[in-house]
This record gives structure tokens, C-alpha cells and sequence, in this order.
């Protein structure tokens, strides 16, 4: 293939893992919003509605409260990478910060879909 085309393909694998990062953060929002991530509910199935919806809020909470620490982290990191100018060590030398944010965009989404279900538990309680 690489010699039909008379091209490298050496960054085909290093940015198939950037795309995969991407796609994995990007996702996010949308699973918890499809209600895909995974949920154990051995004690939660045997309890009211109202009692797991009170328990969903309370989740959700604690829920946004370690996604803000992960997008503070995710800031940090990609800044870092921006800062010191960080390259890729492959053939591409692609800038670190640029495969990087996607981190922390996909978890300021999930964050909004966090939100979004925690306002939406709140006003359906009735």
C-alpha cells in the first residue's frame, strides 16, 4: 500500500490512537444521556421509583463533583503539554496539546449531560 501510493503510512497508527482518544471522551455525554455506562443494581431494583431517583441525584452529584476534578486535571495536563511545547515522539511530531483536548472537552460535555440530569431529576420530582 505505502509503496502503490508513495507515501509513509508511520503516523497511521499513532493517529488511530488519537482518533480512538477522541472518540472515547467525545462519547461520554452521549452514553450517560442514552443511560449505556454501566449501572449495578442489586440493592437499587428493589426500592421505589422516588427512592432511586433520589438515589440517581445523589449520584449524579458526586458524579459531577469528580468530573469537575477530572476536567481540572485534564486542563492542567493539556496546558502543560502546550507549554512546553510537547511533540509526539513518532515520525509526525504532532503537538501533544492539539490530541489532548479532547480530555477536557468531553468531560466539560459530560458535565453539561451531568448537569442537564440533575436539573431534570429535580424538576420531575413531583
Amino acid at each position: 500500500m505505502r509503496s502503490f501510493f508513495d507515501i509513509s503510512t508511520m503516523i497511521a497508527d499513532e493517529y488511530s490512537g488519537y482518533l480512538y482518544l477522541a472518540s472515547i471522551f467525545l462519547s461520554l455525554a452521549y452514553a450517560f444521556s442514552k443511560d449505556a455506562h454501566i449501572r449495578i443494581n442489586i440493592i437499587t431494583s428493589r426500592l421505589s421509583k422516588k427512592t432511586n431517583k433520589k438515589i440517581d441525584i445523589v449520584a449524579a452529584i458526586i458524579t459531577l463533583g469528580v468530573l469537575i476534578f477530572a476536567l481540572y486535571r485534564t486542563i492542567l495536563f493539556t496546558y502543560d503539554s502546550y507549554d512546553l511545547e510537547m511533540l509526539s515522539e513518532n515520525v509526525s511530531e504532532t503537538p501533544l496539546y492539539l490530541t489532548q483536548l479532547a480530555m477536557p472537552i468531553g468531560i466539560t460535555i459530560f458535565i453539561l449531560a451531568v448537569v442537564l440530569f440533575i436539573f431534570k431529576g429535580f424538576s420531575n420530582d413531583s
